[in-house]
């Protein structure tokens, strides 16, 4: 369970690590396009783990090899940015995150189900109640 000050760090940094990817090293990585999706941080704020959807990438392992390579000048980036939010810039990791895949994957399961339209039930007959002759 995260606190609201961990969620607000964590948005801030999602934020700012996106904005990173989109503007000052947008051509570090390739053609591919980086989306930050998660942001968890640790309770003592000094670790951020950074989940990563990668879209328009072959190989995702390769990019994230080179993602993880450079996070010396991320976190330097990223310190830029947030030095008057923080007062500590925390370690951060960076992960696949693989929802939006297997989303994917699971659409494409569920559209080759072909599900055979069942049978109309059939209603059993009721005959009408006679009414009784008045006397």
């Amino acid at each position: 369970m995260s606190t609201i000050r961990q969620s607000k760090v964590a948005r801030v940094i999602q934020k700012d690590v996106a904005d990173i990817f989109q503007k000052e090293m947008k051509n570090a990585f390739g053609s591919g396009l980086i989306s930050v999706t998660h942001v968890f941080m640790s309770p003592d704020l000094s670790f951020a783990k950074i989940y990563l959807s990668l879209f328009g990438v072959q190989d995702k392992e390769k990019m994230l090899k080179g993602i993880r390579f450079e996070v010396k000048e991320i976190r330097r980036l990223l310190g830029m940015k947030i030095k008057q939010q923080l007062r500590i810039v925390p370690e951060i990791a960076f992960f696949l995150d693989e929802s939006a895949d297997y989303a994917d994957k699971m659409e494409k399961v569920f559209s080759t189900i072909t599900i055979t339209p069942a049978e109309p039930e059939k209603k059993p007959e009721v005959k009408p109640k006679r009414k009784k002759k008045e006397e």
